[in-house]
């Protein structure tokens, strides 16, 4: 029996990862040049623009959802049945997640050009595991079953700890890949024992099986059920920062190069969100009793905990880290009331759509500070509008929009959607804690704003000249900005293209 699989489908995955080989092979034979790195950077570029094609492709025919690795009829007991039972689904959800890791992870190459003029980090190698967690990323959100899920979330997450620990003889890098590992394996084993116990239970990794097994009505399920339920969501708050499982974020963004950092805020947080939302709404959907009030009350924590640590924060970096935690926290809010309001997964999509182009605009500039303020501080920045107009106009803009303020308008109609979807979800008291730290994030956002603009005690001429692959990172980011700033309806198309098939 021979089972039919759709390379159309599997088509962005399999490009990353021929990709990913020819990069290795090439920095294998070819001469340790200036020209080489560059070569290869454009190599990878190249195969991720090609893999945004097939997603693009796929997104124009997209009708019904697709699906391939599906379990043959003899073996399913029916045609009916075995339609259900697919590995591999391309549907909305799907392409909004791959197309959102694809554009994020251009503007990570370019920044990752930046990085390694320098020749400082082994290019080849770095570009590898670059591409092997985009293979995970993208595979990820078209995963229906618990094996396909854990493995594709493992392929994002295990790359990350060598890109953290390439920067040679740093001991700031090398701590930071320890407690990433650290902090994986030991999420990666509680999500494992979870996973078990609901397959114990279910007698199948299927998500749509599990849906139907665990929501059956009138059914007495033992009360092993919650706990598997508790310990994979545990799972899944450790890869998106939530807390309690928050403490690595700062030490480890702070650490790890500048495009990892970016690349653990958007991509990373992105795959922990896709494959959280799939087990939560389509395999424990029967279970949103258990679930619900945990993931709302994890939400209010991870915003409050965010932005309270972010106030405190003298360092650029870490600023973001704990502002990135503070932003799960309202990517998670509309996901507590799923169970009841059908748009809650197309709200926190959309949230975090506009959250990355923001996000990496930040970070694209902080990278070009860091190269002439080693310790890059708040302090570092004052005057950065006056001296580099693009770069400091650019970080304002983006810091103006995660604080949701004009004319950052992205920002706004982002929250304006999430207090909508949990107002009428029945969650108001979660409006409420989340309307509050809102304005608590408005505090560090213009601090820091207020400083791109404050004349610098001393003006003294930057020796450093951005290269043109910087400047195209800040500008790809600042352009995804401006336009979900001025295009409110992508917004609104984007909580509509983000349901299950």
């Amino acid at each position: 029996m021979i089972q039919q699989i759709d390379y159309f489908l599997i088509a962005p995955p399999l490009v990353l990862a021929l990709v990913a080989g020819l990069v290795l092979l090439l920095d294998a034979f070819l001469p340790a040049r200036p020209r080489t790195r560059a070569g290869l950077g454009l190599v990878t570029l190249a195969g991720i623009l090609v893999a945004l094609g097939f997603v693009a492709v796929q997104a124009s025919g997209a009708g019904s959802p697709r699906s391939t690795f599906c379990v043959p009829p003899a073996l399913a007991g029916g045609q009916a049945q075995s339609a259900a039972l697919c590995s591999f689904v391309v549907d909305g959800f799907t392409l909004v997640f791959a197309g959102l890791v694809l554009a994020a992870a251009v503007v990570v190459v370019l920044m990752s050009m930046t990085e390694l003029a320098r020749g400082e980090i082994p290019v080849g190698e770095w570009y590898f595991l670059l591409l092997c967690t985009l293979v995970g990323a993208v595979t990820l959100p078209a995963s229906r079953d618990l094996i396909m899920l854990v493995v594709a979330l493992e392929l994002v997450s295990l790359p990350v700890f060598a890109l953290t620990a390439l920067r040679r003889y740093d001991g700031r890098s090398s701590e930071a890949a320890v407690k990433l590992f650290v902090v994986s394996v030991v999420s990666t084993a509680i999500m494992l024992f979870g996973v078990s116990l609901l397959y114990g239970i279910a007698g199948s990794v299927y998500l749509s099986r599990l849906g139907t097994v665990l929501g059956a009505p009138g059914t007495d399920l033992p009360a092993v059920v919650t706990v598997g339920v508790v310990l994979v969501a545990a799972g899944f708050a450790f890869k998106i920062a939530a807390v309690p499982f928050h403490s690595w974020a700062a030490d480890v963004y702070q650490g790890a190069p500048i495009p990892v950092a970016a690349l653990l805020s958007v991509i990373s947080k992105a795959a922990g969100f896709a494959g959280l939302i799939l087990v939560l709404v389509s395999a424990l959907s029967g279970q949103s009793a258990t679930w619900t009030p945990i993931v709302a009350i994890v939400s209010a924590l991870t915003m409050t905990v965010g932005n309270l640590l972010a106030m405190r924060q003298r360092s650029a970096v870490r600023l973001l880290a704990w502002s990135s935690v503070a932003q799960s926290g309202y990517i998670l809010a509309p996901l507590a009331v799923a169970a009841t309001t059908p748009g809650a997964v197309g709200t926190s999509t959309a949230y975090l759509v506009i959250y990355a182009a923001m996000n990496l605009g930040a970070f694209a500039v902080v990278m070009l500070v860091s190269r002439t303020a080693a310790r890059n501080e708040l302090d570092d920045y004052r005057g950065l509008a006056l001296r580099h107009p693009a770069a400091g106009v650019t970080l304002a803009f983006c810091l103006v929009c995660l604080a949701g303020l004009p004319p950052g308008l992205a920002g706004l109609f982002a929250k304006v959607f999430v207090f909508r979807e949990i107002v009428e979800g029945g969650a108001g008291w979660l409006a409420v804690v989340m309307a509050v730290n809102t304005v608590i994030g408005l505090y560090y956002y213009a601090i820091w704003t207020a400083r791109l603009f404050t004349p610098a005690g001393r003006a003294e001429p930057s020796p450093y000249r951005p290269p043109l692959t910087a400047w195209l990172a800040v500008g790809l980011a600042l352009a995804a900005a401006v336009l979900f700033s001025i295009a409110p309806q992508l917004v609104l198309d984007l909580t509509s293209l983000s349901a299950f098939g």
